[in-house]
């Protein structure tokens, strides 16, 4: 048979495959080349970054869970200037198309980011994480309602001409109505799902483990919420979806592209082991050839009720 056609379009934006990893998972990318070549990856997609550097929270950060893990590091990064000097010519020489998550506490952080990145050629897209706290409104998160995702996505629309995705939270009462709404307002893809809000305590000092009291659950636990916030989203949009949460093998990549997702994003894998996001690709490549089928786009979407 011939090698199945594994490239995907993400609005105007064409990827090889549709495996990527999802931010804040990945670091930079360059720290997964020792394992493989991330070139092979669809894109990768770096940790968020600011418009300055970012310390982020304190200790402790991270809490394994039940079937998953809690973080809330706090968008620790190095800021979109040394990013531009110091890692895209290594992302550029390793021959990754990657993708840069931007937040901001205010829209003219994201605006003042996005015009900066718009600026670095070889970057293939920008990703708005709309779930950071909108200080100017209270500290509401940017994407709880259509409103304020829309609002934000128009402001950074207007700021860049590349491609455009916003990562969407979970957190919300009808996650359709929120993709809707950034689709409206200019964005090319949706991303989703961010972390779901949780919290872990120690029943012995009785104090939260985490710093921060709660943070963001990842992982196999939220597979089943994220798997059906996607296969809503897909029904409600017509732009491209990227599906994120708790896949950790090719099988459960396959699931987000058969409920309608054309790409999907590995993160709290990663952890586990450093070559999920290539040996999922390699699985998705081996099950089109065992079914004899063509290509993704004859295999996404096509779930039977």
């Amino acid at each position: 048979m011939v090698k199945p056609d594994l490239s995907v379009s993400l609005g105007p934006l064409r990827v090889k495959n549709p495996v990527m990893s999802a931010s804040g998972t990945f670091g930079y990318g360059l720290e997964y080349a020792p394992f493989y070549d991330i070139s092979r990856l669809g894109a990768v997609v770096v940790k968020g970054l600011s418009l300055s550097p970012t310390a982020g929270n304190p200790p402790g950060r991270i809490v394994e869970t039940s079937s998953g893990m809690l973080n809330a590091i706090g968008l620790q990064n190095i800021g979109v200037e040394r990013f531009v000097a110091d890692v895209v010519p290594r992302l550029e020489d390793a021959g990754a198309a990657y993708v840069a998550n931007i937040y901001g506490k205010t829209p003219e952080e994201y605006e003042a980011v996005a015009r900066r990145l718009s600026e670095v050629p070889s970057l293939a897209a920008i990703e708005v994480n709309a779930s950071c706290p909108n200080v100017k409104e209270g500290g509401m998160a940017f994407g709880s309602t259509p409103e304020g995702i829309a609002r934000l996505t128009a402001r950074v629309r207007q700021a860049t001409g590349k491609p455009l995705w916003v990562k969407l939270s979970p957190n919300v009462a009808d996650i359709g109505m929120i993709a809707a709404a950034a689709a409206d307002a200019g964005a090319d893809a949706v991303s989703l799902i961010n972390t779901i809000v949780g919290m872990a305590v120690d029943h012995r000092t009785r104090r939260p483990k985490l710093s921060n009291v709660t943070g963001g659950l990842s992982g196999p636990a939220i597979k089943p919420v994220a798997l059906r916030m996607v296969h809503e989203v897909c029904r409600r949009v017509s732009i491209p979806v990227i599906g994120i949460g708790g896949i950790q093998t090719a099988a459960d990549a396959l699931e987000f592209l058969l409920v309608g997702a054309s790409a999907v994003q590995v993160g709290t894998a990663n952890f586990r082991n450093p070559r999920a996001c290539v040996e999922i690709l390699e699985g998705i490549e081996a099950f089109l050839r065992e079914e004899r089928i063509a290509g993704i786009s004859d295999y996404r979407g096509t779930l039977s009720r």
